[in-house]
């Protein structure tokens, strides 16, 4: 029996790209998926195509940018189920084509709102429920536009792509994961942020090279990862990524 059989895990944005091949990857480890969804027409399609697969899966109700959603979902979630094992804090927004100097700071903040303050406040609300797992994880999913160390190379590709908003704030989320990490340090519960790469999703007009399959990969791996694994760090699912 694998370790995290049976246990509960909240992936938000799930009902598409990313997040559905996320909840698709958790639901074949026989992990019951709550597919977190703005729209519940979506959500609950969504949750039918798993449910075709043989995935055990639920929809939530869950915006991001809303405390209502968030803290209703957990309440849910505890009247269902008594605990919450995995929590991948997926949902993203960007901006693209607009240089730093002239992005609109209305947009910044909406981007900041869904990609920071969202997860953190998905976070703050589904702790007490991560703290009544045996080995509580947590998956902030994240992009290499996030790392400083890349993107200040003149010469990388990530040097290449101008987007203030999604860029600083996946740079945020980064030390927000750290952060958590480090006041959890002595408990069961792991804290990390991954990169999917650049992948083929509704947020980049599907021009990414890569499936949102592949993008799966990191979140699913970091979401199962043993007693024995990290916590704080930054990933893809080659290894580690410079901050």
């Amino acid at each position: 029996m694998e370790l995290f059989q049976g246990d509960i895990a909240l992936i938000s944005g799930a009902n598409k790209g990313i997040g559905f091949e996320i909840a698709r990857g958790l639901g074949a480890k026989k992990i019951k998926v709550l597919v977190g969804a703005r729209d519940e027409a979506r959500g609950q399609a969504a949750v039918e195509k798993l449910e075709a697969e043989g995935v055990d899966a639920r929809f939530v109700k869950l915006e991001v940018t809303d405390p209502g959603t968030i803290q209703r979902a957990a309440a849910w979630i505890e009247k269902e189920f008594g605990r919450l094992d995995i929590l991948v804090n997926n949902a993203g927004i960007g901006e693209w084509g607009t240089k730093p100097s002239s992005v609109e700071l209305s947009k910044v903040r909406e981007v900041y709102d869904t990609n920071l303050f969202g997860p953190i406040a998905l976070i703050q609300a589904m702790l007490p429920l991560l703290r009544k797992s045996k080995h509580g994880r947590i998956v902030n999913v994240s992009s290499s536009l996030g790392s400083i160390g890349l993107t200040s190379q003149p010469n990388s590709p990530m040097a290449q792509f101008l987007s203030l908003g999604y860029s600083t704030s996946k740079s945020a989320l980064n030390s927000m994961t750290v952060q958590f990490a480090n006041e959890l340090k002595d408990t069961p519960i792991k804290v990390n942020a991954i990169c999917p790469g650049y992948c083929a999703t509704d947020i980049n007009g599907h021009s990414g090279p890569r499936s949102a399959a592949q993008g799966a990969v990191a979140a699913i791996a970091y979401a199962t990862i043993g007693e024995d694994g990290p916590t704080g760090g930054y990933f893809n699912e080659e290894g580690q990524i410079p901050w």
